[in-house]
């Protein structure tokens, strides 16, 4: 899980929508691995829920927190194998989407944290389980290979916190 969350670093995040395509680079990133992960959603096997985590490798699995929050997440590891998933922190603006941050009253640093990279790039549970690798609504592109890379303790939990799967681009 480790190293597919430092491999998402530098990538391009796109979304399109009806209003427009709109994208952003990742710079934060955090692994959840599986039964011995007690922080993943998959730590105690599949649910309706989870199940994205479960499937194919490059789909999204996207999920509603605290009653008001989606969070955007990466299937990281394939059929047959441990579940998986690489929550998407943060990514830096780019021009599309800054310009719809801005057309709806916001900041340029509205996609620093999970559920407002979210809410920025307009992605809700409709896009559970979407295949990343085709291109449709969302998807990741190539983009900047990081200068370094920090690894910290995971942000905003209480199992498993001390490990230090959060990566950041510096």
């Amino acid at each position: 899980m480790a190293e597919v969350a430092r491999g998402l670093l530098g990538k391009r995040l796109v979304r399109r929508t009806r209003l427009g395509t709109m994208s952003g680079i990742i710079t934060e990133t955090e692994a959840y691995g599986h039964a011995d992960d007690p922080a993943s959603h998959a730590h105690r096997g599949a649910t309706d829920r989870n199940r994205a985590m479960f499937g194919q490798r490059g789909r999204a699995y996207v999920y509603f927190t605290y009653g008001m929050h989606w969070c955007f997440n990466i299937v990281a590891r394939g059929p047959g194998e441990e579940a998986g998933a690489v929550l998407v922190r943060a990514a830096e603006p780019e021009s599309g989407t800054a310009q719809m941050i801005r057309n709806r009253g916001g900041r340029g640093d509205v996609m620093r944290g999970p559920a407002r990279l979210a809410q920025a790039l307009r992605i809700t549970g409709d896009l559970y389980g979407e295949d990343l690798t085709v291109g449709r609504r969302v998807w990741i592109e190539d983009g900047p290979a990081p200068r370094r890379i920090r690894s910290s303790p995971r942000v905003g939990i209480r199992l498993a916190a001390q490990r230090p799967w959060n990566f950041r681009s510096a």
